[in-house]
């Protein structure tokens, strides 16, 4: 499968690069976006659901999932990946002086893939669909 991608001049943070050095960088072309109900309908012309069925175990997946992170739990989902609450803080010299209330820093959510999900990233070939004219 073609991934396709576009080229984007950008400034050249590179250490010891000039001031106003530029690079072309790749950058993912967005090919629109799934809505929920779209992916409802297409679950449900592969299985036995209604797409309000499905609609209704997405709903209850987000409540089941913000339940059991907030308990401290990582969710696992087979074939998809896990989620799990992710913090850091501040530090402070001594146990004494950290301060939970101002130190820590927000939560948050992170997500690995599954293997099989990862494995898909394997086998895309990429496809450029811009080509920067000479003058650029």
């Amino acid at each position: 499968m073609s991934f396709k991608y576009k080229l984007v001049q950008r400034k050249d943070f590179s250490e010891g690069a000039l001031e106003d050095a530029k690079l072309y960088y790749a950058q993912a072309v967005n090919n629109g976006t799934v809505s929920t109900k779209e992916l409802c309908e297409n679950i449900a012309e592969e299985s036995a659901l209604t797409s309000a069925d499905v609609n209704g175990v997405f709903d209850r997946l987000v409540r089941q999932l913000r339940t059991h992170l907030q308990n401290g739990r990582t969710v696992v989902i087979d074939g998809f990946g896990s989620f799990r609450l992710t913090i850091g803080s501040k530090g402070a010299p001594t146990v004494e002086e950290f301060d939970a209330a101002t130190m820590m820093k927000k939560p948050r959510i992170t997500f690995t893939p599954h293997l099989e999900l990862k494995d898909s990233t394997q086998k895309l070939t990429f496809e450029r669909v811009n080509k920067p004219s000479a003058s650029e």
